[in-house]
């Protein structure tokens, strides 16, 4: 499978990255899903696929994206049901105004001829109108609560789709969009880019229940030593700092006081007390220049935490 992955990526000129891989094991495993008919359609007639072809057709949309997308269906749903029942006010008020005119109307001729006058037929229409009135309240009151729901459910899963599962940092997504937002306004944020030190021997070695912990426990100390920062995963063991109105000195010492409080710590198994060993990150920081985007400053950064791990790890290397 890893092989037949790597040949449709590279047939297709794809980056091997982790949505397009997951997106063609998808096509692979799953031959007879509508999705793999659709793309092999597409091969068929000799299309090549894009980024953004995957992007449409759904491979860049993990679990808490597509419950997004679902809820925002469900969202238009309410609001056309909610416009139906606009549209049957309207109509039904249409109506009473229309019948309450022929009443008046009626109202008047009578009292110009001298044709003593009925309520009857007032009431009658009043009544009418007051229980479609009430009826329709019903109905909207309880469309509106639903729609009430569905929105703050629409908004806990944006922010599911923002948000790394294991850790509760932001996503990658959501770094991005602060980069862009932060860099629109003005902004030239320092970025940090960490990797845990030696961090496959830990699974390796414990099990990646435990890696687990470790992730926690690191994005833990990040979060905290670098408050007031952005901090997010980026996947597998790395994490970025975003960090704002600050110079070099101090970027380069907030990601110091970091790295020395994860190293600092004795680590150890819940279980049994096992000690872990030391464990520490690497990290690259560098500073935005004008015009820039974070793909540019992520792969100055990327060059500089490998510098770091190249000359004994533990270290933080800056421009």
């Amino acid at each position: 499978m890893f092989h037949k992955i790597g040949e449709f990526l590279t047939e297709h000129r794809l980056d091997p990255s982790p949505t397009n891989y997951a997106f063609v094991h998808h096509l692979l495993s799953n031959p007879e899903s509508p999705l793999a008919r659709t793309v092999a359609e597409l091969v068929q007639v000799g299309a090549k696929l894009t980024l953004n072809d995957i992007e449409k057709l759904g491979g860049g949309a993990g679990e808490s994206e597509r419950k997004a997308h679902g809820l925002v269906s469900r969202t238009h749903n309410q609001l056309e049901r909610l416009e139906e029942i606009m549209r049957t006010i309207r109509a039904d008020t249409a109506g009473f105004g229309r019948d309450l005119q022929a009443s008046a109307d009626a109202l008047r001729d009578n009292h110009d001829k001298g044709v003593p006058n009925t309520l009857e037929g007032l009431i009658r229409i009043t009544t009418a109108m007051m229980e479609n009135v009430q009826q329709a309240e019903t109905r909207l009151e309880k469309v509106t609560r639903e729609a009430s729901e569905l929105r703050l459910q629409l908004e806990e899963a944006r922010d599911d789709a923002r948000r790394d599962p294991l850790t509760g940092l932001p996503n990658r997504r959501a770094f991005e969009d602060a980069y862009r937002e932060h860099v629109a306004a003005g902004g030239m944020p320092w970025i940090a880019i960490c990797d845990i030190d030696h961090f496959k021997s830990v699974n390796d070695r414990f099990g990646h229940v435990v890696g687990d912990r470790v992730l926690k426990a690191i994005a833990g100390t990040l979060r905290t030593q670098c408050d007031g920062h952005l901090v997010a995963r980026f996947g597998g063991e790395e994490f970025a700092v975003m960090m704002t109105n600050v110079g070099r000195k101090q970027a380069l010492m907030t990601m110091e006081r970091a790295r020395e409080a994860v190293a600092s710590k004795n680590y150890r198994l819940r279980e049994n007390d096992m000690p872990l060993g030391a464990l520490s990150f690497s990290s690259g920081v560098t500073g935005t220049r004008l015009g820039e985007d974070l793909a540019e400053v992520y792969r100055r950064a990327d060059a500089l935490l490998y510098r770091a791990k190249n000359e004994g790890r533990n270290r933080t290397v800056s421009e």
